[in-house]
């Protein structure tokens, strides 16, 4: 992982149906890390990676972050188009965080899928891209949810499956509602996604 010189970092929280989230900005309230609070622990741990040298500060979170957050939640699923990012990652891993940005909301995609949009023909890179969808550090913002096994399956996710399962129901449920009939679209076998209840942690941030 290449480490990134910024000097300040800005660690806010916001409450969302999936529980706490925990928002990274710089000094231009780029996007650096969101995370869930249950992985406190492991944000910190990444942070002291990504930004060796960077002095985390606890504030308010941006409101061209946090306007268009609760708007997606909202169910505006094109508000988070705008929100600059800034992950820090080695080139390979900054092409699919930011191929990732490009799948259509309400859509999947699959691991292989994403390796041939990226021009990679040796079926293998589809273990690498996974790898680098796996350590986005930009959840929901930068959308490794939408990367599904070729067979449907959901595979792993790091804020755990549960969550990946609500956040692609919010998607095909507010897509689907936005279309020119979707306010006729009968929601008999449509699942509205509740919020998840929020996991208990210990002092370390840890799920327990």
């Amino acid at each position: 992982m290449e480490t990134t010189t910024i000097k300040t970092l800005t660690l806010s929280r916001m409450d969302s149906p999936l529980g706490q989230l925990l928002l990274v900005t710089d000094a231009a309230d780029r996007a650096c890390a969101l995370d869930f609070a249950d992985r406190r622990a492991h944000l910190r741990r990444s942070l002291r990676s990504w930004f060796a040298d960077a002095e985390i500060v606890d504030g308010e979170p941006p409101a061209a972050i946090a306007g268009p957050l609760q708007a997606w939640f909202d169910g505006d699923l094109a508000a988070l188009d705008p929100i600059a990012t800034a992950p820090a990652g080695d080139e390979f891993q900054r092409r699919v965080w930011s191929a990732l940005r490009r799948i259509p909301v309400g859509s999947t995609t699959s691991y292989g899928h994403l390796a041939r949009d990226l021009g990679f023909d040796d079926p293998r890179a589809a273990i690498d891209v996974g790898a680098a969808n796996a350590a986005n550090p930009v959840a929901i913002i930068v959308p490794c949810h939408r990367v599904i096994a070729s067979n449907g399956d959901l595979r792993g996710y790091a804020g755990g499956l549960d969550r990946k399962r609500w956040l692609l129901a919010h998607e095909a449920l507010a897509a689907a509602l936005a279309t020119p009939s979707g306010a006729n679209l009968p929601l008999v076998g449509m699942t509205i996604p509740q919020a998840l209840p929020v996991p208990r942690t210990g002092t370390a941030g840890q799920t327990r």
